[in-house]
């Protein structure tokens, strides 16, 4: 069972550092493979597990692509405080209210990605000045607080505003990503990590092979660039609709 886990998450890795998602892969392994864990415990062992390879992967394209700091920034700590909050509220909202709204949300994304091709090819901001670095730091503390309540599809929905409300290209975006994504599961571990919840020993298992899956990602971005992580978006979307939809229809 460990090392089926640790084959997940090493997947994980990978599609969370090319466009988001990981947690399609790695949040159903931990359910199945800890069948007698507390949400809490597996929400905060997951993300201590994730926190390893969005971070490695962050910095890969830190190195390689180079993000503007002044919107990344402002927008990752707005992001960390947002997924705290998250975190705090996280055991007191039903699930069931959530997944019909975040499944209608992932279907225009991809209804809207899919339909124009020409959609994050290249980098053509809509915003100036401080009304660009509004509209960042309100998507990183909404997607924040989305990330510490909820979670599934949030760097999904991180690039998607990137590239879809700011302008950025899929490249780009992934990179801001990543820097914001660290930010959500440091705040989100540390108000779970004050009640006891994670599995440590696990997450720093499952946090390493995310690591190694996290770094070949960044670099398979960062090597095809954005048409490459457009259609990955796609599949990975298509991929958490489909999940959804069968919790919210089936389940």
């Amino acid at each position: 069972m460990l090392l089926f886990l640790v084959i997940a998450a090493f997947a994980a890795g990978w599609i969370d550092a090319v466009v988001g998602g990981g947690g399609l892969l790695q949040l159903p392994a931990m359910l199945l493979g800890l069948p007698n864990a507390s949400p809490a415990q597996i929400l905060s062992t997951n993300k201590i597990s994730s926190l390893f390879g969005t971070a490695t992967s962050a910095v890969t394209f830190g190195v390689k692509v180079r993000p503007d700091r002044k919107t990344v920034l402002p927008m990752a700590i707005l992001a960390g405080l947002g997924a705290a909050a998250g975190a705090l509220v996280a055991t007191r909202i039903p699930m069931s209210w959530f997944k019909p709204i975040v499944l209608v949300l992932l279907v225009a994304v991809a209804i809207y990605t899919a339909m124009k091709p020409s959609l994050g090819a290249r980098t053509a901001l809509r915003f100036d000045g401080r009304d660009h670095y509004l509209a960042a730091s309100g998507v990183g503390v909404l997607i924040g607080f989305y990330d510490g309540a909820v979670g599934p599809g949030t760097g999904s929905f991180l690039i998607f505003a990137l590239v879809g409300l700011l302008g950025y290209n899929f490249l780009q975006a992934s990179a801001k990503a990543k820097i914001a994504n660290v930010a959500t599961n440091l705040g989100a571990i540390a108000v779970f990590a004050l009640s006891g919840a994670p599995l440590w020993r696990l997450g720093l298992i499952m946090g390493a092979a995310n690591m190694l899956g996290g770094l070949l990602g960044a670099r398979t971005a960062v090597a095809r660039g954005s048409k490459f992580v457009r259609v990955i978006f796609l599949v990975v979307v298509s991929a958490l609709i489909l999940r959804l939809a069968y919790d919210v229809f089936f389940a």
